[in-house]
């Protein structure tokens, strides 16, 4: 039972460490070439891995000075052109329907402002 454990657990481990290994760019990879990274996780099971989690890429440690590590927003909604772009849309076509049904219809509140 405790090898088949053990046998799951390295097996797991080098295909985390392979995938790691080959979706890194090419840029971030420290002490070997790529390829030969990829033969060491693969022929030698525990250490190629572990080694390659500790020494093998680039990683960025820590809060980075309280700076935001994203490039950019994740969604949609937390984009601030976006919901600009979607507020416009929304009051445009609240316009042109009270304009079609005559003005009849009472304004309504627009929400919370964006400060």
């Amino acid at each position: 039972m405790a090898r088949g454990i053990i046998a799951v657990l390295s097996i797991a481990l080098t295909v985390f460490a392979l995938a790691d290994c080959v979706q890194t760019q090419d840029e971030k990879v420290r002490g070997l070439p790529k390829w030969a990274w990829i033969v060491l996780i693969v022929l030698i099971p525990w250490v190629g891995p572990i080694t390659w989690l500790f020494v093998g890429k680039e990683r960025k440690l820590g809060g980075g000075g309280g700076k935001d590590p994203r490039r950019g927003p994740l969604a949609p909604d937390e984009d601030p052109d976006f919901l600009r772009k979607l507020d416009e849309d929304i009051r445009r076509e609240r316009r042109e329907r009270r304009e079609q049904d005559g003005g009849e219809e009472p304004p309504t509140d627009p929400g919370p402002r964006a400060g």
